[in-house]
């Protein structure tokens, strides 16, 4: 379930990505493309203005033949000392030339600054009128060219120009494109893997322990309701029998129903105390009075155990929070240190300011906590011996329900303890 929760979210995050940087480089690439297209268009009509505004004859690409002057300064028609490019001047990283066909498209002249074949002028001039249009391209001799036809009354000024570099960095871009794309899904797809490991790893843990919630909780419930229906079995068998003679059965149930009663208590508290993080009212209080209240109320019991009990409560202390909440916690870990403290042991208590914080710690002596528990201790119905905790009645709910409310309250509790000999349990209030 996890790895498919984890291959779907890989698969989102991808295909979000992808096409996210799909329509970045598709963007990219149609402004490159555009711009190129606009500077190779405005190229070719500033050497067909040129063409067409060019000393000697005019509208005739240079008058000099065979031997006709080069583009932009070269010998012939166009003298050599032009003036700077001012707009009418053709663009010197241009490769360009001109050619001039009659009416039945044989070439009369050309005009170029490069020494070619007169086959390659012909075959260009072929490309061009094949093409049926004024402008277009085609290749030649493994090179991009565009060319502008100028009709000029019973002749054709064609000028074509050499787009290669411009198409191969179109082609570049591709590539380039291409290859940073695959590379980016390739660094994505590990990169979105391992945070989806740790973005599952929440859920498993929540979802592990949901699992262990509920069994936890069905096997509790179950051995209550297990005497329950035993005990019930037996008054059933002794129908004619009266209550009196069949009232220890009846006070096994009764028992066993006060348990459940605890139990179900307790998983409601917690559920509310998780539903009511935010809408809590927390006002100012007493901490050391609260403390004094909760000591004296467990006296008769210490006392009856015959448990040494010893407390230091520094007096005027104040925090911020729910008094009765508060209460519970410390009722919880001085019920927990009397329950667990062997006979003629000792139980201790304090409560002092720690720097800007107040600080409750509560110690017993006894066999302890193994340090392999202490991490876990907090945990629903996690308990560090099971037949120790059914014989004093505990359910594992108590230093659960103790953590949520000083999470609440955004403290700390923790515990410290010297296996066989002691635990203490500590509540940092701010």
């Amino acid at each position: 379930m996890f790895n498919k929760l984890r291959n779907r979210f890989l698969i989102v995050n991808l295909v979000t990505i992808s096409v996210m940087m799909l329509i970045a480089f598709a963007s990219i690439y149609i402004i490159m493309y555009v711009n190129v297209q606009n500077d190779i268009n405005m190229d070719l009509h500033r050497i067909a203005d040129y063409q067409q505004k060019g000393p000697g004859d005019a509208g005739r690409p240079g008058g000099g033949g065979e031997g006709g002057g080069g583009i932009g300064g070269a010998s012939g028609g166009i003298p050599q000392d032009k003036g700077p490019l001012d707009g009418s001047q053709p663009p010197e990283r241009s490769i360009s030339f001109t050619v001039i066909a009659d009416a039945e498209g044989n070439l009369t002249d050309k005009e170029s600054k490069f020494t070619m074949d007169d086959e390659f002028y012909t075959a260009a001039l072929a490309k061009a009128l094949d093409n049926g249009k004024d402008t277009g391209r085609f290749t030649l001799d493994d090179s991009r060219w565009i060319y502008m036809i100028k009709h000029n009354s019973s002749e054709k000024i064609v000028v074509f120009l050499d787009i290669t570099a411009q198409q191969k960095i179109l082609t570049n871009l591709i590539y380039t494109f291409t290859a940073v794309g695959l590379l980016m899904l390739i660094i994505l797809y590990f990169t979105s893997r391992f945070f989806a490991n740790r973005s599952i790893a929440p859920v498993r843990e929540a979802f592990e322990k949901q699992k262990q919630f509920i069994a936890d909780a069905s096997h509790e419930l179950k051995t209550p309701l297990t005497i329950i229906n035993t005990n019930a079995d037996v008054l059933l068998s002794n129908s004619d029998d009266t209550i009196h003679n069949q009232a220890k059965w009846l006070q096994y149930i009764k028992s066993e129903t006060r348990r459940m009663t605890r139990l179900t208590n307790d998983l409601l508290y917690l559920t509310e105390m998780d539903d009511s993080r935010t809408g809590m009212v927390h006002s100012k209080f007493n901490m050391s009075d609260a403390v004094e209240n909760i000591i004296l109320t467990m006296e008769a019991v210490i006392f009856e155990k015959n448990i040494a009990f010893d407390y230091n409560i520094e007096p005027g202390l104040t925090v911020t929070g729910n008094s009765e909440q508060i209460k519970q916690v410390v009722m919880i870990l001085l019920d927990n240190a009397v329950k667990y403290t062997n006979p003629k042991g000792a139980v201790t208590i304090a409560l002092q300011k720690q720097n800007s914080d107040v600080l409750l710690s509560v110690s017993n002596t006894g066999e302890g906590i193994a340090a392999e528990h202490l991490t876990r201790i907090f945990d629903r119905f996690y308990r560090t011996d099971t037949s120790r905790a059914r014989k004093q009645g505990g359910y594992g709910l108590g230093l659960a329900i103790a953590k949520s409310i000083v999470d609440q309250h955004k403290g700390k509790i923790y515990a410290k303890s010297a296996a066989g000999e002691s635990a203490t349990f500590y509540v940092q209030l701010p």
